[in-house]
């Protein structure tokens, strides 16, 4: 597992940096944002934890520009502000999971784990099919019937799951953990308005399905 760890503070970046390895991960350190984009460009990583305050361009700015251009590494936002709108900010920017500082070690090796599998790791099919809508998982690619489909990085997430999921009821509560931030609640709006999108998007004859009191299938 490749991993880009971007921390200014370069005793927390080496210790933590020290510890992934011996997890048995590859990592890279950057200490600002400059240096951080610089690497993210000449290597493709399966996880970025990133700071959100950095010097020379902040974290939000790093996180904004790595979706923008089509990153298909998985972002997990590290801040000393741990209040729910500050969660909510930086997972509106892109950010595919949020922790506060001061964290667990332990946990934080749980989260990159887990972006890793969401990313398409760990045996994951890299391509996913079903219904003429074909997903290519590594390069966030995905199309229906041969026609390009412009997805935003929630509804990538949202089409990803629906797609593992075979045919099978994906609850709300899924949906936001696996695409969103665990924290939010199930009644958060945020799932609704994916699917709405992700159902335009696909076209018709139309493919997802709402199952009443459960969630979605494809």
């Amino acid at each position: 597992m490749h991993v880009l760890l971007v921390e200014d503070e370069v005793e927390l970046a080496q210790m933590l940096a020290d510890g992934l390895r011996g997890e048995g991960m590859d990592v890279r350190v950057a200490h600002d944002g400059p240096r951080a984009l610089e690497q993210a460009a000449a290597t493709e990583f399966d996880v970025v934890v990133l700071d959100r305050d950095l010097p020379g361009i902040s974290g939000d700015a790093v996180c904004r520009t790595l979706v923008r251009a089509g990153s298909p590494a998985r972002i997990l936002m590290l801040t000393a502000a741990g209040t729910v709108s500050d969660r909510v900010d930086g997972l509106a920017l892109g950010a595919d999971d949020y922790l506060s500082k001061p964290f667990a070690y332990v946990e934080l090796v749980a989260r990159i784990h887990a972006l890793a599998r969401r990313r398409g790791g760990s045996g994951s099919p890299t391509v996913l099919e079903r219904h003429g809508v074909r997903l290519d998982v590594a390069r966030r690619l995905a199309e229906r019937d041969g026609r390009p489909l412009a997805l935003t990085r929630r509804e990538l997430g949202v089409l990803e799951t629906l797609l593992l999921a075979d045919g099978g009821i994906v609850t709300t509560r899924e949906l936001l953990e696996q695409v969103w931030d665990p924290y939010l609640t199930p009644e958060t709006t945020a799932v609704k308005v994916a699917v709405y999108q992700l159902r335009k998007k696909l076209g018709k004859p139309p493919l997802i399905e709402t199952v009443p009191r459960f969630g979605y299938r494809l």
